[in-house]
Formats: C-alpha cells, sequence, structure tokens
C-alpha cells in the first residue's frame, strides 16, 4: 500500500507504520492500566506517550521539506562565472534594486557593491539609465546608449532585460564605445588600392585592435595568410596569422619555415587611459610585416638597410606623424605630418629629437630614446612641450623596431596644426571681444564727464567775448575735452559700437580722394604707389571711416620704414608705400582656406611698406587696445585698434602678414582688407549725410520738455542750455522719476529728451511705459553708444538720437530739428 499525493506533500509516515504505532500505543496504554489498577495512571502514561509521538512526528515533517525549495535559490556564484566577460560590465538587480551578482569588469570600471542604478554618470544620462530601468520592469527589455561617466571621458551603451521564473531581476550590459582618433581613416587606406601597392613592394600592415583582432589589412596579407585571393582577415586573431621558430624568427603560419622570415614592426596608434595611466599594450597598433628574403627583382636584399627606402616610402604615406632613429639618437627620416607637428617644415630635422624639445624636456627626451633604442622592444610615450610652441605640451609615442639596419626608434605624434590655429583663433577672438566691451564701457562713462565738460565750457563762453583773459583758456578747455572725444570715438569704434553712416561707394573713389593728403604725410623719402584692379564691385561703408583706416595704416607704416631705417643705420634710406585694389572672388576664397571669412565676393585693399615686417611674436597683438611698439610718448595705441573696428563694424575682415625678401627674410608688412560686394541696386544719392546736413529747421518756437538723466552734471547742463533757449524744462533723476511726471497729468510734455542707460528703470523701458498712455510724444535718447546699435537693440517709433558729448548747440539744434519734425506731422 502506497501514500497518497497530499501525504506524501506533508510528509507523514507510511500507513502501516502509522497503524503499527496506534496499535503498540493502544497495547502499552491497556497493559499500564491493568498492571496499576489505576486509570489516571494509565491516563497520564498515554498523554506523555501521546506529546513524544507528536514531537517526533513534527521533526519528521521538518527533515522532508521539498528539494525544489532549497533548489529555487539561484548559486549566485555560478552565476557570476558565467557572465565574465573582459569587454562588458554585467551585473543583476533584484525588485528591490539591491546588486545581487556582478562580473568582474563590472567592479573594475564602476566600483565594488555599487548597485547599476547607482553608477556615477552626468545629469542627462543618469535620467535616461532611470528611464530605462522602468522601460526594462515595464516591457521586458530597454536599450540606452552614449550614456557619459560623471568624471572621466569613457562612453557606455547600456541593455537591460528583465529575467527569472517570476521575472524578478534585471540584467544590466554595459558595452564601453570605443572612439577612433588618430588611426581614422588609415583602415581605409590599407585595404585599398595603397594596400595593393604596398603589399607588391613586399610590406603587409594590418590595423589591429587593442584586443589582438584584425580590423583591416592589405590585400597580400589575407592571400599570404590563407592562399586565397581577395581573402579577409577581419575579425581573426593577429597572433593567429604568424609562427616564430627557435631563433625567434617570424613566419606565416600558412607557410612555415618554408616561407620567407618576416620583420614585424609594432606601431602604437593611441595610447588610451586606464585608471593606473597609459596602457601602451592595449593601444590600437599598427602591425608592419617587412618581408625580410624577396628575391633581387622583388627589390628586396634581405638586409634591414636595404628595407630603410621602401619603409621610409610607406611611412611618408600614413596621415600620423612618424620619424625614425637610430641607436645613438640620431634622426634617419621623417615624414612630413611629423614636420608640420613639430613646426619644422620648412627648416628640416636637426640631429637629434632632444632639439625639438624646450631645455627643461631635453635631458628626459634623450634618456628615453636611447632606453628604447637600446633596451628590450617595447613603446610608450611621454609628454614634452616642442621648442616652437612652450604653452601647450604634446604626446610623443616612442616604439622600439629590430631587424631594420640603423632604424632603432620609431617616433610618433599627431598632426595638430590646425587644431592649434583654430584654438588660437578662437582665444584671440573671445579676448577681442571682451576688450572691446571693456572700452565700450569705458568710452560711454568718459562721455558723460566730457558731455558736462563741454556744455560748461559753452555756457561760460556765452558770457565772454573774444579778447576776454578768460575766453582763450575756456576754448583751450574746450579743445583739450574735443580731443579727449575723439579718443572715445576711437574706443567705440574698436568696440564696433560708433555711429556709422554707410553709403554705397567705389574703393577707388575712397583712395582717390586720400592719396593727396598721404602723399604730404609720406614725405620725400618714401615713394607711395596705387594700383588698381579692374571691374571692382561696389562696397556698403562710411568713406569718412575708410579713409581713416586708410590713414592709420599709412602712418604706421610710415613710422615701421622710418624705424627700420634708424635701426639699420641707413642715413639716405628710401621707403616705398603701394596701396592696392583687388577682386576677389567666392571661388577664390574657398581656395584661401580661411574658415573666419564667408564664401562670397570681396573687394580687397592692400596696404604694403618696406619697412622690415612685423615681429612675429606681435603679428596676434597688434590690433588690441593700448598696444603699440613705439617708445614711450609716441602713439595712443589705438591706431590699428579703431581699423580693426571699424572694418569688422563694416561687416569685413583685415588680416596682417609679413612679406619676405629675396633671401627669406622678413621686407616689409601687408595689411589686407577685405570688404563685402555690396549686392543691391546703386542708390541716386550716395551721400546721404550732405543732404542731412544741408538740412535745417523751421522750429523757433518753444515747447515743454521733459529731461530724464541719472549723471547730475549732465543733466544741469542740458536743462541750463535748454532753458536759455527758451523751453520750460522738468527734469527727472532716473526713468521711474521721469515715469512718475508723465502719470500725475500736470503737464502736457511736447517731448522727452532720455539717457538711455540708468539705475532701476532705463531709458527704453520707460519710453515704453509712457507710449502707453501717449502714444504720440517724441523721444529724443542721449547716449555714449552707437546710434545703429541703439536702433537694434530699441524697437520704438518717433524715437531719435543725439551721440554723447554734445555741446550747448547741438543738442538745442537737435530738439528744435525734432519739435520740428513733431509740428509737421501734427499738422
Amino acid at each position: 500500500m502506497s501514500l497518497s499525493g497530499d501525504e506524501a506533500q506533508q510528509g507523514l509516515p507510511p500507513f502501516p507504520l502509522l497503524f503499527g504505532i496506534l496499535l503498540a500505543f493502544t497495547v502499552s496504554v491497556g497493559v499500564i492500566w491493568l498492571a496499576a489498577g489505576n486509570s489516571l495512571a494509565a491516563i497520564a502514561y498515554g498523554g506523555a506517550l501521546l506529546a513524544v509521538l507528536f514531537g517526533l512526528l513534527l521533526a519528521a515533517r521538518l527533515r522532508s521539506t521539498p528539494v525544489e525549495e532549497a533548489a529555487g535559490q539561484p548559486d549566485w556564484a555560478v552565476t557570476a562565472a558565467a557572465i565574465e566577460n573582459a569587454r562588458r560590465a554585467i551585473a543583476i538587480s533584484d525588485r528591490a534594486n539591491r546588486l545581487t551578482c556582478s562580473n568582474e569588469s563590472f567592479s573594475n570600471w564602476f566600483g565594488h557593491d555599487v548597485a547599476p542604478h547607482e553608477v556615477l554618470l552626468d545629469a542627462e544620462s543618469r535620467q535616461q539609465l532611470i528611464d530605462g530601468q522602468r522601460q526594462a520592469w515595464r516591457e521586458g527589455v530597454a536599450e540606452r546608449n552614449n550614456l557619459r561617466l560623471e568624471e572621466g571621458s569613457q562612453i557606455f551603451n547600456l541593455s537591460i532585460e528583465r529575467v527569472g521564473r517570476g521575472e524578478d531581476y534585471l540584467v544590466w550590459r554595459f558595452t564601453e564605445v570605443v572612439m577612433r582618433q588618430t588611426y581614422d581613416g588609415v583602415a581605409e587606406r590599407i585595404s585599398g588600392p595603397f594596400g595593393t601597392m604596398i603589399s607588391r613592394a613586399g610590406i603587409e600592415l594590418a590595423l589591429v585592435s587593442p584586443d589582438g583582432i584584425v580590423q583591416a589589412s592589405t590585400p597580400g596579407l589575407g592571400e599570404r595568410a590563407t592562399g586565397a585571393k581577395d581573402s579577409s582577415l577581419n575579425g581573426q586573431e593577429f597572433v593567429q596569422l604568424l609562427r616564430s621558430d627557435d631563433r625567434d624568427r617570424i613566419f606565416f603560419a600558412r607557410e612555415g619555415q618554408q616561407g620567407t622570415p618576416q620583420t614585424l614592426v609594432h606601431v602604437p596608434l593611441d595610447l588610451p587611459r586606464t585608471s593606473e595611466g597609459l596602457a601602451a599594450d592595449q593601444a590600437p597598433s599598427l602591425m608592419l610585416l617587412v618581408d625580410s628574403s624577396v628575391g633581387i627583382g622583388g627589390g628586396w636584399q634581405g638586409s634591414g638597410k636595404a628595407a630603410i627606402p621602401q619603409l621610409e616610402a610607406l611611412l611618408s604615406a600614413l596621415p600620423l606623424g612618424l620619424a625614425l632613429t637610430d641607436r645613438d639618437g640620431r634622426f634617419l627620416f621623417a615624414n612630413k605630418a611629423f614636420l608640420r607637428a613639430v613646426e619644422r617644415e620648412n627648416v628640416g630635422l636637426p640631429q637629434f629629437p632632444s632639439d625639438l624639445v624646450v631645455r627643461e624636456d631635453k635631458s628626459a627626451m634623450a634618456d628615453t630614446v636611447r632606453r628604447f633604442a637600446k633596451g628590450a622592444t617595447a613603446s610608450g610615450d611621454m609628454a614634452v612641450r616642442l621648442a616652437g610652441d612652450t604653452e601647450e605640451p604634446v604626446s610623443i609615442g616612442l616604439a622600439g623596431v629590430r631587424g631594420l639596419g640603423d632604424a632603432a626608434v620609431l617616433l610618433s605624434i599627431s598632426d595638430s596644426t590646425e587644431e592649434k590655429r583654430l584654438r588660437r583663433q578662437v582665444a584671440q577672438a573671445t579676448k577681442m571681444q571682451a576688450v572691446g566691451q571693456l572700452a565700450g564701457g569705458v568710452a560711454h562713462d568718459f562721455n558723460n564727464v566730457l558731455t558736462a565738460i563741454i556744455g560748461y565750457c559753452d555756457l561760460m563762453l556765452l558770457r565772454h567775448t573774444p579778447g576776454d583773459s578768460d575766453y582763450d583758456d575756456i576754448q583751450q578747455i574746450k579743445a583739450n575735452s574735443n580731443r579727449a572725444a575723439s579718443l572715445t570715438r576711437q574706443l567705440l569704434a574698436f568696440s564696433r559700437q560708433q555711429t556709422l553712416r554707410p553709403v554705397v561707394l567705389q574703393m577707388p573713389d575712397v583712395v582717390s580722394e586720400v592719396s593727396q593728403l598721404l602723399k604730404r604725410l609720406m614725405g620725400d623719402k618714401i615713394e607711395f604707389a596705387v594700383r588698381h584692379d579692374r571691374e571692382l564691385g561696389p562696397v556698403r561703408a562710411d568713406p569718412q571711416q575708410l579713409e581713416q583706416v586708410i590713414i592709420n595704416l599709412a602712418v604706421n607704416a610710415r613710422d615701421a620704414m622710418q624705424a627700420h631705417a634708424d635701426k639699420t643705420g641707413k642715413q639716405d634710406w628710401k621707403g616705398r608705400l603701394t596701396l592696392a585694389t583687388r577682386r576677389i572672388s567666392a571661388r577664390d576664397v574657398r581656395k584661401m582656406g580661411i574658415d573666419i571669412m564667408p564664401a562670397d565676393d570681396y573687394t580687397v585693399l592692400i596696404i604694403q611698406d618696406t619697412g622690415g615686417g612685423i615681429p612675429e611674436q606681435h603679428l596676434n597683438k597688434i590690433f588690441e587696445p593700448f598696444f603699440t611698439t613705439k617708445e614711450q610718448g609716441k602713439g595712443t595705441g589705438l591706431g590699428l585698434s579703431t581699423v580693426y573696428g571699424i572694418v569688422k563694424q563694416s561687416n569685413g575682415f583685415i588680416f596682417a602678414d609679413n612679406v619676405t625678401g629675396a633671401d627669406g627674410t622678413p621686407a616689409g608688412a601687408r595689411f589686407t582688407v577685405y570688404l563685402p560686394v555690396h549686392k543691391g541696386e546703386l542708390p541716386e544719392n550716395q551721400r546721404g549725410e550732405d543732404q542731412e546736413e544741408a538740412k535745417a529747421s523751421d522750429w523757433s518756437g518753444g515747447g515743454k520738455l521733459l529731461l530724464v538723466e541719472d549723471e547730475d552734471m549732465v543733466r544741469a547742463v542740458a536743462e541750463r542750455a535748454l532753458t536759455r533757449a527758451g523751453y520750460q524744462v522738468t527734469t527727472a533723476s532716473d526713468g521711474e522719476e521721469g515715469l512718475a511726471e508723465i502719470a500725475n497729468g500736470d503737464t502736457e510734455f511736447d517731448l522727452i529728451v532720455s539717457d538711455v542707460v540708468m539705475p532701476a528703470m532705463d531709458g527704453p523701458a520707460m519710453a515704453r511705459a509712457i507710449r502707453k498712455v501717449k502714444p504720440n510724444i517724441p523721444i529724443l535718447f542721449m547716449s555714449g553708444y552707437a546710434e545703429e546699435q541703439l536702433r537694434n537693440n530699441i524697437d520704438i517709433d518717433n524715437m531719435h538720437f543725439i551721440p554723447k558729448p554734445f555741446s550747448v548747440q547741438q543738442i538745442n539744434a537737435k530738439v528744435s530739428e525734432v519739435l520740428g519734425e513733431q509740428a509737421k506731422v501734427d499738422a
């Protein structure tokens, strides 16, 4: 007889055993009752016996726990061994987000006892991880790409999968994204026609990933390794393609020792950073196999020296900067990319690599090259500062090579010339922008001071007549103030905040206007020549400001030629100043490769002298304000900065360089101004300012004015000037006070004269609020900033402008002009 399924599940004893136990229990209790003759004793004995039997049954049930319950818990040690992967970090978490298991890669990348959702990512990547976790619990799988660590440059792709009988676990798989850097394009080169040509010369190449897998190879390498044409080795282990004999000679595994021995050269292309530093043995590599025993017809003679010319041809074609040295550390060869990277493309190689670096790095460089040349074959890199660029260190890779005759060390460096040039341009542009903002702010504040000085001088002159003792002194103060005002205009020109009056004009006309003045400025010792190109396009610029550009550049050229003559000690020197105009098309601009200048048609003005050129260390500074090479007391240092500002505000570009003579030395400086060709129609009247100057106001009546100015001295002089002119003036010290005067409604004002920059509420904000209750009232802004910039930032109708500093006559005339125009509109 067998147990039922329920009895087996409950762990009960078999039925015959139960029947025997009950029979024994009954007999034993009956014997005790007969022997003792007392029913109470028999009952007590039976109760004790029942308790013992119950305990035995309970113990038997506990021992009979189903095996499936114990087997339901996974063995995490076995799981950890199964998910071990050197190239992928894998972790498992439960419903409570607790880390239950991870492989060694996960611990090395992110730390021990770190749950997957606690990995230190940046803010955006962390949000992606959390969203992926929710999606995996909801849908079963999720993927997220390009997750970045909070610190470091590693990038990961993540896949999450829900697993388990009850789907109570998540499996997280992190895969590092390997970014290609210096070996970009190498794979395409060696697997294409270039690789076929190299194979014919007896050289085979393979691009090998850090884990030893072939990513690309020359066609001949696939044929030598497999025996079949057009055979691809991608995905195979490189070391499995080769064998070595007892003399450490290297052969193809398929050919064995019956084949020709090969010389193996290992070139690391990148040195990725790990937590322990630079891991040279994990770098992406270029493997060179040089056939050292090809017959004479093949071009190789079986010696390392004979292989050098072919190897140099190979290295010259690669985009990576490479050079070879002998065992004594002397340079044998360097390709063009290496010479560009070390900024010696025109002068060639020095004798030793240590001659390329600054004095502090010479000893370390020489020792490192010597160690790689005479020690065991190895590779590595070191950070040094080049003698031509001491600001930024560069990384030079070194690798010991053997079997190539004199060549003992291979040096590699990335050509970062273009990157450095762009970085310098960005830094220079940022610095010029910051200095321009500072100059504009200083000019604005200084204009307020000059407005007060010039205004009070005008008021004082009204009480004096020529011949008074104070009249000449007041005139001198006003003249010096106007001179200071011209300096502020130069600062505003540099910061591109001055008021320009551009018209459409021809460049030769401007040069012709200023030519007579330039001939007088140059003197007898300087020959002045002008050359014009044909079919020049018109440009849109301020003719007066463009003349100022030409005069400033010409005067600087004259001083440079005089200084060069004094330096060389020539008494009977002769100089030459050349002004030329040229036509540059958009196609020519593309060929020039100037990144900051859009491809468009330009009219170019070239000013060239014979003054010996500009020192290289000054070329990047000459357009900065207050920078001058003249001796103390001569020049303000604002001439070229003003030129720069005018050209940039006219949407043009200006460049400075040196002109070399026949012997290769600088023979003079050349400034090139590019102005875009105006594509619109030519207006009938190209001198609009003449009409504006000729316009006279017929307004002669008084008016009620609201004057809003936060500077007390400017407000006081403007109030006195306008009051003397017959206007009723109400003053306010800021925008809020001015708005209150309008809101009170006690006075109907005909015009509001206001400063632009004021504390609390500025002029434009006040004007917009006033226009809500007085929509037709004209507003005259006073500002030290440019009118064009002001109108671009302030969109208000019926707005007028007067630049600071202004005289008493100028503000009276401007107010009269605005009121006259308003009277015509009202009529």
